[in-house]
């Protein structure tokens, strides 16, 4: 009977708590070193320095304070208003309406884009989903400008009806002649899944094809 398990091992294993844990029970399809920032900071450090652990901790429990949304509303910045939409020319505003914008924003945002200051590659980006040991790329997190109406936003993305809002993406692919990304939404639960349920892995494209 010694190498005899009883068939309720599990809840007896369940029952065991023997104090806190350090698993993460936090379940989510990014890998966890997609969540680190980039640090410029020296592996070995002086006795009495902060750790490079510490540093990259640091730094991410700020960038964690960070909201975009009211980062641009603080500079009077209204989200919905960035995506340029079709004109209607029987409810345009007049000078004397004092209504802003007079006229409406044509311009799109990737005349705009500046790469100057960004800490990662789109490259870099996107291997940030590769774990160590796996062939499977993992989306990475990141948050997106998209409507929340899906099926019109695919018909018609510049429709006056369409309201857009920063929703929480994960990020599958880039292409570099498009310089565009390839997003997902997150679920309810804050997971990438496809309609049947499975994680999207490699940016979306099966074994199959």
């Amino acid at each position: 009977t010694t190498f005899k398990m009883p068939e309720d091992f599990g809840v007896i294993l369940d029952k065991q708590m023997i104090g806190p844990t350090t698993e993460n029970l936090i379940k989510s399809d990014f890998p966890m070193q997609s969540f680190k920032p980039k640090v410029q900071i020296a592996f070995q450090r002086l006795p009495g320095q902060y750790s490079r652990e510490m540093e990259i901790e640091r730094i991410r429990q700020r960038y964690l304070t960070f909201d975009i949304t009211q980062l641009l509303a603080d500079k009077g910045i209204d989200s919905n208003q960035l995506m340029p939409r079709h004109r209607d020319p029987d409810n345009m505003p007049t000078i004397e309406e004092k209504k802003d914008p007079v006229f409406p924003i044509y311009l799109p945002l990737k005349i705009f884009d500046n790469y100057e200051y960004d800490c990662r590659t789109p490259e870099e980006w996107i291997s940030l989903g590769l774990e160590p040991g796996s062939h499977d790329r993992k989306p990475v997190p990141g948050r997106a400008l998209l409507p929340t109406d899906d099926v019109l936003g695919h018909e018609d993305p510049k429709s006056q009806k369409l309201i857009y809002k920063w929703i929480d993406v994960g990020v599958l692919d880039y292409d570099k002649k498009t310089e565009l990304y390839l997003v997902h939404k997150t679920d309810k639960n804050g997971l990438v899944r496809d309609e049947e349920g499975r994680p999207i892995l490699n940016g979306g494209v099966t074994p199959e094809g």
